[in-house]
């Protein structure tokens, strides 16, 4: 039994050189299979090899380039069982042989730093980072991307060669983070005073922690306000730090206004001076 063979395409030559048997098929097709079959296993060997730390996947990332690199080496070998001809068959790719080039280059640009971030572990799987503008909990780290969900549900892929070469801020690394808020209060107030309420808020706040303890300084004398800036110490996670800052605003709004101190707000005062005796006598 035979297939058809291709249309030439060259002067000197076709795509496959004789026509193509049913042994040659079969031969082929097994080849391919077990190619397919091998990488599967190499990428579980090396999972199993490497990854031991469940936190690691480095051996996955591995596993995944060499999959791919191996059922790459079984198709062309089981092309070339079947008579087919690869040099004149990737001529024939032409311009888009030359972008498949690129954007070889662009995977293998961001698999190694796949691998990097993987050695120097900047982030795990699970924590909570920020880079090149997103912030998100990491997701997977495959063969080209960094994979962040969003807090708002959102699934952002960032090519691991632009998460090495930003700044990575990780959240979840360390288990306290420390937030500020500013406080507009007015020229009149007893900043001695109104300090020590302020203190007293941002400690009787959920989630405040007492070591490191809260601190209140008074930062600048600005246009309108003197500003105030209490600053505490609370679990690191983002989820944490809003519901915290959240909680120190409203007790400290409410300490304010139960001592009757205001907080303030933007105010300008006009003032045109005295009028000019010799224009209201009428005297020119």
């Amino acid at each position: 039994m035979h297939f058809p063979t291709a249309a030439s395409t060259e002067d000197d030559g076709t795509f496959v050189e004789d026509a193509i048997t049913l042994a040659e098929g079969v031969q082929a097709t097994a080849v391919f299979v077990a190619a397919i079959l091998l990488a599967i296993l190499l990428r579980r060997l090396l999972v199993k090899a490497l990854d031991r730390d469940a936190d690691r996947h480095a051996g996955l990332l591995i596993g995944r380039f060499l999959s791919i690199l191996v059922v790459a080496v079984g198709l062309v070998y089981a092309l070339d069982l079947m008579g087919v001809r690869i040099g004149p068959l990737v001529g024939a790719l032409g311009v888009g042989g030359i972008a498949l080039a690129f954007a070889a280059q662009d995977l293998l640009s961001n698999f190694i730093a796949g691998i990097l971030l993987q050695i120097r572990r900047p982030f795990r799987v699970g924590e909570q980072i920020s880079s090149n503008d997103h912030e998100g909990t990491v997701a997977d780290v495959n063969l080209r991307t960094t994979v962040l969900r969003t807090y708002d549900g959102l699934v952002v892929h960032l090519p691991n060669a632009e998460v090495l070469k930003a700044a990575i801020v990780n959240y979840t690394r360390t288990p306290l983070s420390r937030t500020s808020i500013t406080v507009g209060l007015g020229y009149e107030t007893d900043l001695a005073r109104v300090r020590d309420v302020l203190l007293e808020a941002c400690r009787s706040a959920d989630g405040v922690v007492a070591d490191p303890p809260p601190e209140v300084w008074i930062e600048t004398f600005g246009e309108s306000t003197v500003d105030a800036a209490v600053r505490y110490w609370h679990a690191a996670d983002i989820a944490s730090r809003w519901r915290v800052r959240s909680e120190v605003a409203i007790a400290i709004k409410t300490a304010l206004d139960r001592e009757g101190i205001t907080i303030a707000f933007p105010q300008r005062v006009l003032w045109w001076g005295r009028e000019d005796p010799a224009a209201t006598s009428g005297e020119g």
